[in-house]
C-alpha cells in the first residue's frame, strides 16, 4: 500500500511499502511499477530496442503508457520483436493483418508509420545507426524536477532530434513524443529529485 504525508513538501512523492519513494503514476499499479522500477530510464543502446520504443511511443500518442505496456507482448508478436529488418519488409497483407489483431492499437497511421520507421532505421546504418544518431541528441544537462510541475514535456533537443529524424523519413516523431522517448531510454534523467530511480541509469548524477 503506498502512502503519502499530507505534509511531504514533495506529495508527488510517494512512499510504497517497500519503504522506495516513486512518482505517483508509478505507485498504484504494479505493472507500472515494475516498469519504473527496472527500465524506464535506464540506457537503450542497440538497435532493436530504440526502435522498439520509438515504435511503442507512436502508438502511445493520445493514449496512456499503462496502455501501451499492457499489450507490449502482443506488440512484440505481432511486430515480429520489432526486428527492423523483418517490420521493413511488411506488405499489405501484413497492415491488413495487424489491423484485424485486438491485442494492439489497431490505428492504420501508426501501424504504416512503424513500418516506415522500420525502413528508415535501416536506411541510417549507413550513417552510422539509428543507436548513435539518436544518442547524439543528449543535451549537456538534464532537469532535476522536484514535482511533476517541473517536468517539462519538450526541449531543444527533442525539438532537434524529431526535425532530423523525419529528415530521414521517420513519421510520428513529435517533439513531445521525442523527449517520452529521451525520457525512457536515459538520454534525459526526469526522475523527480525525492525518486529512489534518481541517477540509477549511470548516464547521470544524481
Amino acid at each position: 500500500m503506498a502512502t503519502s504525508d499530507p505534509q511531504d513538501p514533495d506529495p508527488d512523492v510517494i512512499v510504497g511499502s517497500d519503504g522506495l519513494a516513486r512518482p505517483r503514476w508509478a505507485a498504484a499499479d504494479r505493472l507500472m511499477q515494475n516498469y519504473y522500477d527496472t527500465e524506464w530510464g535506464m540506457p537503450v543502446r542497440d538497435e532493436r530496442g530504440l526502435f522498439e520504443r520509438i515504435s511503442l511511443e507512436a502508438f502511445q500518442s493520445g493514449l496512456s503508457w499503462a496502455t501501451i505496456l499492457r499489450k507490449r507482448e502482443n506488440f512484440r508478436t505481432a511486430f515480429r520483436q520489432f526486428d527492423p529488418d523483418t517490420v521493413a519488409a511488411f506488405d499489405s497483407a501484413d497492415v491488413e493483418r495487424l489491423l484485424g489483431d485486438a491485442g494492439i492499437v489497431r490505428n492504420r497511421a501508426k501501424i504504416n508509420a512503424t513500418i516506415t520507421n522500420a525502413a528508415a532505421t535501416v536506411a541510417l546504418r549507413a550513417e552510422g545507426g539509428l543507436v548513435d544518431f539518436v544518442w547524439g541528441f543528449q543535451p549537456e544537462r538534464t532537469p532535476e524536477p522536484q514535482s511533476f510541475a517541473d517536468v517539462p514535456t519538450t526541449s531543444p533537443e527533442s525539438i532537434a532530434l524529431s526535425k532530423a529524424l523525419r529528415r530521414k523519413g521517420f513519421s510520428f516523431v513529435g517533439h513531445t513524443t521525442m523527449f517520452a522517448l529521451m525520457e525512457a531510454v536515459g538520454i534525459i534523467d526526469t526522475h523527480l529529485m525525492g525518486s529512489h530511480r534518481r541517477g540509477t541509469s549511470g548516464v547521470w548524477g544524481r
